[in-house]
């Protein structure tokens, strides 16, 4: 028990659900399959996902494996036994846009903390977080071309607004694995981490993202994923951000701490 840190836990059956303090974790719990993906995973992540949202004292969630590795995609061994039908296929794989889209969307910013291997499937839920952050030696590809299949969740939409057209094709078409460094230095991940100290690390960031005014950055995370807006468009959306959190005990707290000099204490209000 850390003190004066409020744990909380949920159960599921292939995520674990904690929160300490202001920072919910979910973690990929299939260590033996290395986090790969079966349906059951997609709904957990789901559920784990509407339980952080549904909880107040959440500011900001991490999502990470157990084990070696992140999640390297889906579980091939399940694939392999060719019980699904057209149907239960179509179902697992819009399971898995879901989920990405679901990250995307998510009100309260999502940190990808990638321990290990992030192939596929576990790729794309990382590349739809907010925030990438990885183990220097962790490692991240987009296998699907090279094994005759095709990226999901949005990838296609997103990588390229964040590592620029050319090198986006270079990932997709084929599948080149890159590690934390090669990540970071590309603009992919946000932090990278010495393998020991990437517990600590993880830690202090989303410290740091779940310190900040809950509203403001649920409009700030929606402005900034809406892409097809124009200018103009922009323009009105952040006003009206602007006008609401003025309206918010935070916007005065923020006001408050500043005139004080002080660190502001958000509440979510």
């Amino acid at each position: 028990m850390v003190v004066g840190i409020m744990i909380q836990t949920e159960e599921f059956e292939t995520v674990l659900w904690t929160r300490r303090g202001p920072v919910a974790e979910i973690r990929l719990n299939r260590p033996h399959r290395l986090n790969a993906v079966v349906e059951q995973l997609y709904k957990d992540v789901l559920s784990a996902l509407d339980a952080a949202e549904a909880d107040p004292d959440a500011r900001v969630v991490t999502l990470t494996g157990e084990g070696r590795a992140f999640c390297v995609g889906a579980d091939l061994k399940e694939h392999g036994k060719g019980e699904r039908t057209a149907y239960d296929r179509r179902r697992y794989l819009e399971l898995g846009n879901d989920v990405c889209q679901r990250i995307y969307e998510f009100p309260k910013p999502v940190i990808a903390a990638v321990n290990g291997y992030a192939a596929g499937a576990g790729a794309e839920m990382s590349i739809s977080s907010d925030f990438i952050v990885m183990k220097a030696s962790a490692q991240l590809w987009l296998p699907e071309i090279s094994i005759g299949t095709h990226v999901g969740g949005g990838v296609t939409e997103i990588l390229p607004r964040i590592v620029g057209l050319a090198k986006a094709r270079e990932l997709i078409l084929t599948g080149t694995r890159i590690d934390g460094t090669e990540a970071h230095a590309i603009g992919l991940a946000t932090r990278v981490f010495d393998d020991d100290s990437f517990d600590d690390g993880v830690r202090e960031f989303a410290a740091l993202i779940g310190s900040k005014a809950p509203i403001s950055m649920r409009h700030a995370k929606e402005n900034l994923n809406a892409a097809q807006r124009d200018y103009k468009s922009r323009l009105t959306t952040e006003l009206n951000a602007l006008l609401e959190c003025m309206l918010t005990e935070d916007w005065q707290e923020g006001v408050d701490a500043f005139a004080e000099k002080r660190d502001p204490v958000f509440k979510g209000r």
